[in-house]
């Protein structure tokens, strides 16, 4: 194993967390030195002697900022490869000194042009260039340089050095230098899809850009994929504040699988689809179980319980509320493989850790942000890229279209029906009271063989009933099997060539029917 002397370093970070202690343990090696602007003004504050860059290059900064790194000072520096003859003496020549580490971490981009009222001109001035070129040329000769972007790696650096008298591996700096790669890949792709969305005719921006960059981080290699015979991993997005699985963090029980992480997502964005204190249960990415309380999540727990218990066993179930003892010792009595939620109390955690194989996953409350972008998904040859079907649509703005509209009591189980059945696999069709999932038909070719399932695979009776659609009814014939089941309203989008037919047959049957205008495919 080659070790690399480090005796000059460079530093310039936005990131300014943990940057002194770790350029006072540099200096307890020898280290010398070299910074700009806020960095090197830190750095002398705190005591750690530091060369200015323009000092060093002879050379100001100028362009209001824009130039201050780039000189061949600094990049002969880095780019200098240590074991060619031809190299070492051009440096001598010039008096070109070797710098053996780069300390740079770079603002996400993402988070400029997000900023509210941002225009093109404040986004393009946040466009780091002496950064990424400095990473890039320490990376490319990674043998002889450390490039070090993640305040996280500043203790395991300096332990490497107290280990081997400050000297660096070229296997620790290959490392490093993959993820400042991968670093620079994101902050090009983030430039990349925001200049994308814009014309050079209007700055107005486009829906979609021209090219789509994005960038996950693997969090963990899966035993396998959907099926044993395909291997998987689980990447996941790099927001802190996302409320999703990504930034679960997982309590007990065994590795997730690629169906745990695909049910729990699906079982997850229902319940945070749900604003009262609530409970889905979800198997093969569908629900076979959902219910809200006043707030006691037990209760809520066994009003989904009761809508499927057969299919419920072996299920994901997630809870939108903290989970206290009182729901921990309902969840124990059947078999789930996994349980989310945004909390647990330490007696239900207890609780819990007497079932050791059922995995625990807690999604932190800090977590509260639900939009993440685009929602994408591969073909064979190219990527369906769409906006997330996040609309919070107010039922009572629906357009009433029978002649009877609903009661107070129906406005509620219509409200509940259509923030589920959002969820269902399409053709989809869900009757719910205004607290439980009673009948779910998922993912039919026809509508009406969906009304018939939803109805065949009730447990709980029918009678008094909501019916929520997906999308609209093609025929008459659901709503006729709808009233035969006891169904007294129903939540569709409308917009069938025989819309008329239907309200007539809603109609004569005295129920209650209301467009939404809002189509909810899940495919």
């Amino acid at each position: 194993m080659h070790l690399n002397d480090i005796k000059r370093a460079l530093i310039s970070v936005t990131d300014k967390k943990g940057i002194v202690e770790f350029a006072q343990g540099l200096r307890s090696f020898g280290v010398e030195i070299l910074s700009t602007g806020g960095t090197a003004a830190q750095l002398r504050k705190s005591g750690v002697p530091v060369t200015d860059v323009s000092d060093y290059t002879g050379f100001p900064e100028m362009m209001d900022g824009r130039l201050k790194t780039l000189h061949p000072k600094i990049h002969g520096g880095l780019l200098a490869l240590r074991d060619n003859d031809a190299h070492m003496n051009a440096l001598r020549e010039h008096s070109i000194d070797l710098i053996d580490m780069v300390v740079i971490n770079l603002y996400r981009f993402e988070d400029t042009v997000a900023k509210k009222g941002c225009t093109l001109e404040q986004a393009i001035e946040n466009i780091d260039i002496g950064g990424p070129t400095m990473l890039r040329a320490a990376s490319k000769n990674y043998r002889f340089v450390s490039v070090v972007t993640d305040p996280e790696d500043y203790e395991k650096i300096l332990s490497e050095m107290k280990r081997t008298g400050g000297k660096i591996s070229d296997a620790t700096n290959f490392e490093l230098a993959k993820k400042t790669f991968q670093l620079t890949a994101r902050y090009d792709g983030a430039i990349s899809n925001y200049l994308g969305l814009l014309s050079a005719e209007s700055i107005e921006k486009r829906d979609f850009p021209d090219t789509f960059s994005c960038q996950f981080t693997k969090a963990q290699d899966l035993r396998y994929g959907e099926n044993p015979h395909q291997k998987a991993a689980f990447y996941r997005e790099t927001d802190p504040q996302l409320s999703a699985l990504s930034n679960a963090r997982q309590l007990q029980g065994k590795e997730l699988s690629y169906n745990n992480i695909m049910d729990s997502d699906a079982a997850w964005q229902i319940v945070s689809d749900v604003p009262l204190p609530g409970v889905v249960i979800i198997k093969h990415a569908n629900p076979c179980g959902a219910a809200t309380s006043d707030g006691d999540m037990a209760e809520a727990f066994r009003k989904a319980m009761a809508g499927d218990p057969v299919s419920a066993f072996g299920g994901i179930v997630a809870l939108n509320r903290p989970v206290d003892k009182r729901a921990a010792e309902e969840l124990i009595k059947t078999f789930f493989e996994v349980i989310i939620a945004p909390g647990f109390a330490s007696d239900a955690v207890e609780i819990l850790g007497t079932k050791k194989n059922v995995r625990v996953l807690e999604i932190p409350a800090s977590c509260s942000k639900r939009t993440a972008g685009y929602d994408f998904r591969r073909v064979m040859g190219g990527l369906l890229v769409q906006d997330r079907d996040m609309d919070e649509f107010d039922i009572r703005k629906a357009k009433i279209v029978t002649k009877r509209a609903p009661t107070e009591a129906e406005y509620q189980a219509l409200d509940f029906a259509w923030r589920v059945v959002k969820h269902v696999k399409s053709n989809a069709i869900v009757y719910t009271t205004k607290d439980h999932l009673v009948g779910v038909g998922a993912g039919q070719m026809s509508r009406v063989d969906s009304v018939k399932i939803a109805k065949m695979k009730a447990i709980l009776p029918t009678d008094g009933c909501v019916l929520g659609s997906d999308a609209f009814f093609p025929f008459r014939d659901g709503i006729d099997m709808a009233n035969e089941a006891g169904i007294t309203a129903i939540i569709e989008p409308g917009g069938s060539i025989k819309d008329d037919e239907v309200i007539q047959a809603a109609d004569e049957h005295g129920l209650a029917m209301i467009f939404t205008g809002i189509r909810h495919f899940r495919h």
